[in-house]
């Protein structure tokens, strides 16, 4: 293991300036507009915000409570309680309250990214770039801030690579470093499934195969009772789900048999699911560059050149404690979660979160390496993203009538992404220090384009929020448990959802003894019977793929931007 050797820069002295205001700048760019209701997550937040909300109203932990009864055990109960603890048993129902922990664990994470790369390279910078490229991964900004599970399950399941790494020495421990590790295992198996023991195993008792120099017997002799500690442990925090629910049958039924195990589907169909189809072994092998985002290409330069670099990184020495051997443990660790979530016959790019802080860090210590004309395309690709940010907001500004949509500082922090991107393409070596910032200020610029959304724009007046307190709303949902989101747009209400598709008119929904919402194109009125009380401004997703043909084509604004309408059944009314 390489110490640290100089906390001081070893390039110029306005180098480690500019890293650390960077950091300071991803700490907030993780936090800006983290109540919006459209910030990039998965759909799987509205199910578990329902669940957290339903079960905070029963007044207890468990059992866990859904309105849906196939949705009630899905996943274990430490996500459903952090939300119940930071919204104090729900009266204070807000976004920010059921989100912030997620950023916690996020950043959480980034900082063990940053001491690995310090740690592991003797340099600050590395450490800094470590720590920025882990916040620029797309997947990080994605699935690291919203109410979802993989915040805390990558931070609890990179803690025993990170400790391996941090102190050697602990893969010696017969009893305490076992019982730690286990404990941190399971307090992630708690928040996911206790089948990512099986990485975690797989992982751990591979390391012990290098350290002893593949010699098996050995390991089996000496290692096979820490690593049985490990798997007791973390499947005994695990087991606390079924000690304390009444029901812990209908966990059996739910959660073992069906979500785990139903991953692997019918044995007839695991070959041909295997190698085609969207859940193929095809699309866990580009995974890990689409969670890079726009950091796609250096990740895929890391792997072409650990790949010619095998011999080296592959090779067992007789000191471990090289640079090279802490590598190749960090690869160990992303090649072991590529393997584990290829067996199941559902793959997606979303398993492999648990390894990208050992591929940021790995990114980072091999920085140099990476071709600058693979930063540059990055680069470009970033000052693409800025173009279109800019050009969209220019036309939703001319769609919608009132008041500017975007504040000044949001114009100059697309204009300075943009410089950044230009002076870096331009000046020789600026590239390799600015990739990471200037996709930072893309990020920032991006939830600053959201923000209209849930500004007057985007949400329902104060009198209408009034009005629909205490009442029925049926709203148009395309996904399950969506009209979660409608409790934050109106409080109070008693919110219902219905199948609905973005063309449907007022005459459309079903129920018309309660206020309804319809969607219409952005520059579409609504037609038919009811009275319009309200409409916001929103944006569409899961798009037909006829509608996606469309937006390729370059008509993106008129199926990424609709109006919802709130009316009150009776009369025909034409606005």
């Amino acid at each position: 293991m390489a110490h640290v050797r100089d906390v001081r820069s070893s390039g110029p002295r306005w180098l480690l300036t500019w890293y650390g205001l960077a950091a300071v700048f991803a700490v907030f760019t993780y936090f800006y507009g983290l109540d919006s209701l459209h910030i990039p997550k998965n759909g799987d937040e509205y199910p578990y915000e329902h669940i957290a909300r339903m079960t905070a109203e029963s007044g207890h932990w468990l059992p866990l409570q859904s309105e849906i009864p196939e949705m009630r055990n899905t996943k274990p109960p430490l996500l459903f309680w952090q939300g119940i603890v930071s919204t104090n048993w729900g009266t204070s129902w807000t976004l920010w309250r059921l989100r912030w922990p997620s950023v916690a664990y996020t950043l959480l994470t980034a900082g063990l990214v940053f001491v690995l790369g310090w740690r592991l390279s003797g340099q600050l910078e590395t450490g800094f770039i470590a720590l920025l490229t882990f916040l620029a991964f797309f997947s990080t900004y994605r699935y690291g801030r919203p109410f979802l599970t993989d915040a805390p399950s990558t931070f609890w399941l990179f803690v025993p690579c990170f400790a391996l790494l941090w102190r050697p020495s602990l893969g010696g421990s017969r009893m305490a470093a076992p019982l730690l590790l286990g404990l941190t295992t399971g307090v992630g198996l708690l928040y996911k499934s206790f089948a990512l023991l099986l990485p975690v195993g797989l992982f751990l008792a591979w390391w012990h195969l290098r350290q002893r120099r593949y010699r098996i017997r050995e390991v089996v002799v000496r290692d096979s009772g820490p690593l049985a500690i490990v798997a007791v442990v973390a499947l005994a925090v695990f087991s606390v789900w079924f000690m304390l629910d009444p029901d812990p049958r209908a966990i059996v039924n739910k959660f073992v048999l069906e979500e785990n195990a139903g991953k692997f589907g019918a044995p007839g169909d695991y070959l041909k699911n295997f190698f085609w189809g969207g859940s193929s072994i095809w699309r866990l092998m580009v995974s890990y560059p689409l969670n890079a985002g726009l950091l796609m290409f250096p990740v895929i330069a890391l792997f072409v050149d650990a790949f010619r670099r095998r011999a080296e990184l592959l090779k067992v020495r007789l000191k471990p404690d090289t640079t090279a051997d802490a590598e190749a443990q960090l690869w160990m660790w992303v090649v072991t979660l590529f393997v584990v979530f290829s067996l199941p016959s559902q793959r997606d790019e979303r398993y492999l979160l648990p390894a990208m802080p050992a591929l940021a860090v790995l990114c980072a210590l091999n920085w140099h390496r990476i071709s600058e004309r693979v930063f540059k395309i990055s680069l470009a690709i970033t000052g693409v993203v800025v173009v279109l940010l800019a050009y969209l907001s220019m036309r939703l500004e001319q769609a919608v009538a009132g008041d500017r949509l975007f504040p000044f500082t949001y114009w100059a922090v697309l204009a300075v992404a943009f410089i950044l991107v230009i002076a870096a393409m331009l000046r020789p070596g600026l590239a390799r220090v600015s990739v990471n910032v200037a996709i930072l200020l893309a990020l920032a610029g991006f939830a600053g384009f959201l923000h209209p959304f849930d500004g007057a724009p985007g949400t329902y007046s104060v009198d209408i929020q009034q009005l629909t307190r205490g009442r029925t709303v049926w709203v148009p949902i395309n996904f399950a448990a969506k009209e979660e989101a409608h409790r934050f747009l109106l409080p109070g209400a008693d919110v219902h959802g219905y199948a609905g598709e973005p063309d449907f008119t007022i005459a459309g929904p079903g129920p018309h003894s309660a206020l309804f919402a319809v969607r219409a194109p952005i520059n579409s009125t609504p037609v038919g019977g009811g009275r319009v009380l309200g409409e916001r401004l929103d944006i569409a997703t899961r798009q037909t793929p006829k509608q996606i043909l469309d937006m390729l084509r370059g008509n993106v604004f008129e199926h990424l931007f609709v109006k919802e309408f709130l009316v009150e059944p009776g009369e025909r009314h034409e606005r």
